[in-house]
């Protein structure tokens, strides 16, 4: 070991004796991955100016507003380009040859008590500043949320923290990069306990709204303290206005279905060409560049498009046929396996959709209406929030970025009615149907988080009774007569799982002395016993024990290989799983 590795490890040593109370604890780390993550998105951000440069000849947020700063070979080629480069990075350096996500991040939230590769953190990252500087439409939102959990998560790692705090130190990691990426602290902190922890922990509550004061404080400190969008005065004409807005809220949930659908569609078919997995980028991006021919507005984040529509500055048949053009463009890039998010598509397409509804209602209703620009800003809520499955932070979302509180009621009227009909027809959210497709189903609430948690493997009792094939019948006499379970575990040399033996198996051999020396182990045992593997969860292994009527069952390494590892009682499943949940009513409750 090196001396400067000995030092550290003194060093954290002595920080743990010193520091024995977790609330201190966590506000240390929350200040560190609060400022960590912040300052990874102004990293990330600018890695992105720095690729669109590189392309385009401008970093600017709103280039493609301006189709004349732009060459049209740039904007069919350059998506291209970045796409062989996503292509070949998330071949050969992501796991299981796919980019990463907030669902990936909200199942480490919910499975793997927190913990997430820096590594794959930060190959995610890359691969999405290529493919949003390249053009693609996509948002830089989720992977900034997937970068900042990542390096929390590593900090809980390295520092070998317990469950719990690992996956509050996610939550900070979340909130940072949510408040970093909008200039919206409250949103951020929310967000973090609304979508990736779950539940509003109080004793978690405090430590991400830490760190999400510190991705904000790093985030102004570089990009400076302004919304993100300019927007002119807006007002609530008239209480008699929110049928026009409850009918936006079904709008706008009817597109976010729309939408999502749109993304599957794309994947299934990528899927199904014929294609090089590597190469499918490049043909997507092919596809985006000659939408972007037609259509510039639509590639990348889409801050100008949005903004556009903010002002009001875009005719009804323009919105409606950029709002088509952004859910196509957007369809293909993260069907055709580009890395980003959905985040700034969603407040796109919501401002697009809410602008030319506006320019409706106001036509119909001059003397009732807000505005086409208020409905701009309603839509963009109600289409995140339907979207993202998150209405409360979403709304605060929108109002931070726009720094515009007056149309709170319209926007909170059109969240819940999108939501509503979103999660009615399609699901929770864009994320949950992602987890769901995966074969992981978090609906069932916190308690099925927690079955699916806990490991069997972590749990299994190797106090088990074993035998060899050639152990002879009087010594199983023995061992089953004096055996506290009634049960033998019959393994081989190797130690994989052979069978098992009970009293009954032996039959009317148990007290037949003559055959002593012909029955051995091997000869009597059941053969084929119902197994774990040891990654098997909770929920399989009850699911199990309610199949079989068995009390127990054996645990193996996995089921090719059939090593015996021990064994699981249906009375330790109950009591692990009591145990984790009072441990998490504790920590929702600050004890």
């Amino acid at each position: 070991m090196s001396v400067t590795r000995f030092t550290y490890i003194r060093i954290l040593l002595r920080l743990r004796r010193l520091i024995r109370n977790d609330h201190l604890i966590l506000v240390i780390l929350a200040i560190v991955a609060g400022t960590a993550a912040g300052a990874a998105v102004i990293g990330f951000r600018e890695t992105i100016s720095f690729i669109q440069l590189a392309l385009y000849g401008s970093d600017s947020e709103h280039l493609f507003t301006n189709t004349e700063a732009v060459a049209w070979w740039q904007i069919l080629l350059a998506p291209v380009a970045g796409g062989l480069v996503v292509g070949v990075l998330v071949r050969y350096l992501m796991p299981e040859g796919r980019t990463q996500g907030v669902a990936d991040v909200i199942e480490a939230s919910a499975l793997k008590g927190g913990w997430m590769s820096s590594r794959v953190g930060l190959t995610a990252a890359v691969v999405s500043a290529v493919s949003i500087g390249a053009g693609a439409s996509v948002g830089r939102e989720g992977p900034a949320v997937h970068l900042g959990a990542s390096l929390s998560g590593w900090i809980g790692r390295r520092l070998h923290l317990t469950r719990s705090l690992t996956r509050t130190l996610l939550g900070c990691g979340v909130a940072s990069a949510v408040a970093a990426s909008f200039n919206a602290p409250i949103a951020g902190a929310l967000f973090a306990s609304e979508v990736v922890i779950g539940h509003y922990a109080l004793k978690a509550f405090a430590p991400i709204v830490i760190a999400s004061v510190a991705g904000t404080a790093i985030s102004q400190a570089w990009f400076g303290d302004f919304p993100a969008f300019s927007l002119g005065e807006t007002y609530l004409a008239s209480f008699w206005e929110f049928p026009a807005f409850a009918g936006l809220g079904v709008a706008a949930g009817i597109t976010a279905i729309g939408f999502m659908k749109a993304i599957e569609l794309a994947r299934r078919f990528a899927k199904d060409t014929p294609v090089p997995v590597w190469l499918k980028p490049a043909g997507a991006g092919l596809m985006v560049g000659l939408i972007g021919l037609l259509f510039p507005q639509v590639m990348g984040v889409g801050a100008g498009i949005t903004e556009q529509a903010l002002l009001v500055t875009l005719p009804l048949a323009l919105l409606v046929v950029l709002a088509l053009a952004k859910i196509l463009a957007t369809a293909l890039s993260i069907g055709g396996g580009f890395g980003g998010g959905v985040f700034s598509p969603s407040l796109v397409i919501g401002a697009l959709i809410g602008g030319a509804y506006g320019i409706i209602a106001t036509s119909i209703f001059p003397d009732y209406s807000s505005g086409p620009a208020a409905y701009t800003v309603v839509g963009m809520g109600a289409m995140e929030a339907a979207v993202l499955g998150a209405p409360i932070s979403t709304t605060l979302i929108v109002f931070e970025m726009t720094g515009d509180y007056a149309l709170t009621l319209a926007v909170m009227v059109a969240v819940v009615i999108a939501s509503e009909i979103t999660q009615q027809f399609y699901g929770r959210s864009f994320f949950a149907v992602q987890l769901q497709q995966r074969g992981i189903d978090l609906k069932g609430g916190f308690e099925t988080e927690i079955m699916h948690s806990i490991k069997v493997g972590g749990m299994l009792n190797r106090d088990s009774e074993l035998v060899t094939l050639d152990v002879g019948l009087p010594d199983l006499r023995k061992m089953l007569q004096s055996s506290k379970t009634g049960e033998l575990f019959v393994i081989r040399d190797s130690g994989e799982l052979y069978g098992t033996i009970t009293l009954a198996d032996l039959s009317e051999l148990a007290f037949d002395a003559a055959i002593d020396d012909l029955i051995r182990a091997g000869d009597c045992a059941q053969t084929q016993p119902f197994v774990l593997s040891q990654d098997d969860d909770l929920e399989a292994a009850l699911s199990l024990l309610a199949e079989t009527g068995e009390d127990r069952i054996a645990i193996v390494e996995n089921t090719e290989s059939m090593v015996f590892k021990g064994c699981v009682t249906q009375a330790e499943i109950m009591a692990a799983y009591n145990k984790a949940l009072l441990e998490s009513r504790h920590e929702e409750h600050g004890h």
